[in-house]
């Protein structure tokens, strides 16, 4: 399911493995998987995608919607990888 900078266009929502292409500030496109799927005690869900690093660099983490938007909440997305992280 690519996407670019985050924006969704009407698909299906996000589900494991699923991929989403993310343009970072630099010109280059940065592949992120579905690797977790995390819903809040209020009924929100959210999609924590991994972007495997090449050697020297360090694995990311983003959050976004279910439609594949990135969360505008740096914090609440700072607690959903927390809370994902942690989890068994």
């Amino acid at each position: 399911m690519p996407s670019t900078n985050g924006a969704s266009e009407s698909h299906p929502p996000l589900e494991l493995h699923d991929v989403l292409r993310i343009g970072t500030g630099e010109g280059t496109e940065l592949q992120f998987e579905v690797v977790g799927l995390v819903e809040s005690e209020e009924g929100a869900a959210y999609a924590v995608l991994h972007h495997e690093a090449r050697e020297g660099e360090e694995d990311q983490f983003i959050v976004t919607d279910l439609a594949g938007n990135l969360l505008d909440d740096q914090s609440v997305a700072e607690e959903i990888i927390e809370y994902f992280l942690e989890e068994p």
